[in-house]
């Protein structure tokens, strides 16, 4: 006789909780709310900041923000700091120069005269031998300019004037008085001096591009080395006036 055989107890479906499936839910769609909000929030302050630095500037930039969440700025109206880069190849009128400058401690209240006051900023700028030499031979005068050497040793800029660099012109950017002076250390042609309009027209160019300083920053120190000119700048508290009737980039 046949054993006869318990059929196997029939299996319990596992029912999840639908309060718990509707809480998981709503936390996904609402991060993903959050991200969309902070993604679209990043880029309309990203942009709307590079039209203000430019309109203070008068150069084109790229500007990045800290890691804070613009979500959270919006609320407490406070920027840990942004970087403001050169876009290009030219900042001001002067061709080949690079700027990297960040500011710090920014409020974005916003007032009827201010978009934002800066705590405190820093900048390094670079100025290669090439840029100085474009710039210099877009002006009227700068056909007859046709070399220049930067020579870290004596910290010098040298120009070959005429033809076959018969004329040398050497100057020599020093700091002083919080700013960048620019001294003719020589300017002979067989032994005869360059006509002088020739020589103040090379260093007010040189000047005039050593002298744009970005957000109310100075100089604190100025190097020649092989490839061009540095600098350092610093600044303090710096208001950046609204553009458009913008006070505080709509955050």
């Amino acid at each position: 006789m046949a054993s006869q055989m318990n059929p196997a107890p029939p299996r319990k479906r596992s029912r999840r909780n639908p309060v718990l499936v509707i809480v998981i839910v709503l936390v996904l769609v609402l991060g993903v709310a959050v991200v969309g909000a902070e993604l679209y929030a990043r880029h309309s302050v990203v942009n709307c900041m590079t039209e203000q630095f430019e309109a203070d500037l008068g150069s084109q930039v790229d500007i990045g923000l800290s890691a804070k969440p613009v979500l959270l700025q919006a609320i407490d109206k406070q920027v840990p700091h942004v970087t403001i880069d050169s876009e290009g190849d030219t900042f001001g009128q002067a061709i080949g120069m690079q700027v990297h400058a960040r500011a710090n401690d920014i409020d974005i209240s916003g007032t009827d005269t201010s978009a934002a006051t800066i705590g405190n900023s820093t900048a390094d700028v670079s100025w290669s031998a090439n840029g100085i030499l474009e710039t210099i031979q877009a002006q009227p005068f700068g056909e007859l300019v046709t070399s220049v050497k930067a020579d870290e040793t004596d910290g010098t800029l040298s120009f070959s004037v005429g033809p076959g660099g018969l004329a040398q012109l050497v100057v020599r950017p020093t700091l002083g008085n919080g700013d960048v002076d620019v001294q003719t250390v020589s300017a002979e042609v067989l032994g005869f001096g360059i006509p002088t309009d020739l020589v103040d027209g090379v260093v007010q160019i040189i000047s005039a591009g050593l002298q744009i300083y970005p957000l109310g920053m100075t100089p604190n120190a100025v190097h020649v080395d092989d490839t061009g000119i540095s600098m350092s700048l610093a600044g303090g508290t710096y208001e950046l006036p609204p553009t458009n009737g913008d006070q505080s980039c709509g955050i």
